[in-house]
């Protein structure tokens, strides 16, 4: 039986030691321990993933929540999951396809109505990696969904942020932002091959930049703004890649995989964090990887690229009015 003893517990040592270096590899769990009773908050594309994850780890911390997804049906069962897990009753689904400007402006204009204050909006819904498909007004499905939805989107509860100051707007980016570039000849992709990694760097390229333009905005309103990189996830947002259905990513690349893909829970926790740490109040236009604050690509901290974009953006989704300082509160082209 000795002989079985010294093997264990190397074997215990060595698998102990690979969760400890998975942990520390992942970023870790949220160190902040603040509660939220009494805060509504808003999370895109929670019916799977990362925004279930976020959802689940806000409501144990007593917010009223409110999953806004495309899929209702779906969006009810994380919902009852959630409220059956957290034993908060004050967990919602509510209809919302980003892929669709009537759709988010149907969302807003009920939020507006039925809720009294919304302090946290988590941009989280993306696609990745997409065929060329296209939203329902017409834009290439990684622009339309990853940003132009969510441009729209936030823009349209300013006012109720505003109101529910201090509140929060995180963003859901990604490090593929690095190799992005925004070409304003052709955003939309109507005039190159479609080429669907690039497609995707672009779009949460403008997530960043509409980050760092909206926090220019906000300024003194008591409404902040960060992004974030929450890190590879084992989501359904890389159904597209074919990445897990790989023999070879599977078996040759699978010890890697395991250390470098989180789960959705490890993933949930940047969201989390900027969500809610005490610390992070008042910081604003900020881009985090995990729970760090990071330097951004140079296109990504561009501030006439940003500002540019934010006007291109306003005239795509038919945005009225641009928020922010007063001279540049008029309206734009349409």
């Amino acid at each position: 039986m000795n002989r079985y003893i010294l093997p264990l517990s190397v074997l215990g040592t060595a698998v102990g030691g690979a969760v400890l270096l998975k942990d520390f590899v992942a970023g870790g769990a949220c160190p902040s321990k603040t509660t939220i009773p009494g805060k509504t908050v808003i999370v895109t594309g929670a019916n799977t993933g990362i925004g279930k994850q976020t959802a689940l780890e806000l409501a144990k911390r007593g917010g009223t929540i409110i999953l806004a997804c495309r899929d209702l049906e779906k969006c009810e069962a994380a919902a009852k999951e959630i409220r059956g897990e957290t034993l908060n009753h004050h967990v919602n689904a509510r209809h919302l396809d980003l892929a669709s400007l009537k759709s988010i402006r149907e969302f807003a204009a009920k939020i507006i109505e039925e809720e009294e204050r919304v302090h946290i909006l988590i941009n989280n819904a993306a696609v990745m990696r997409c065929p060329h498909w296209t939203t329902e007004d017409g834009f290439e499905m990684q622009l339309g969904v990853n940003y132009l939805g969510h441009f729209l989107l936030t823009n349209l509860l300013l006012d109720k942020l505003k109101t529910s100051a201090p509140s929060r707007i995180i963003n859901l980016s990604s490090l593929a932002h690095v190799a992005g570039h925004i070409d304003f000849e052709d955003l939309n992709w109507e005039k190159r091959k479609y080429d669907t990694k690039a497609a995707y760097c672009q779009s949460k390229l403008a997530v960043v930049l509409f980050t760092k333009e909206l926090s220019r905005r906000l300024q003194g309103t008591g409404v902040t703004v960060n992004a974030l990189h929450p890190g590879v996830a084992r989501t359904e947002l890389g159904r597209h890649t074919g990445m897990h259905n790989s023999a070879f990513s599977s078996f040759t690349l699978g010890p890697i995989f395991w250390l470098l893909v989180k789960s959705p829970q490890l993933a949930a926790q940047p969201s989390t964090y900027l969500a809610v740490a005490e610390e992070l109040e008042g910081v604003s236009g900020k881009y985090f990887e995990g729970l760090k604050e990071k330097t951004p690509a140079p296109e990504a901290e561009d501030e006439e690229i940003a500002q540019r974009l934010w006007a291109e953006s306003a005239r795509l989704v038919g945005l009225e009015m641009s928020y922010g300082s007063s001279e540049r509160g008029q309206p734009l082209p349409k």
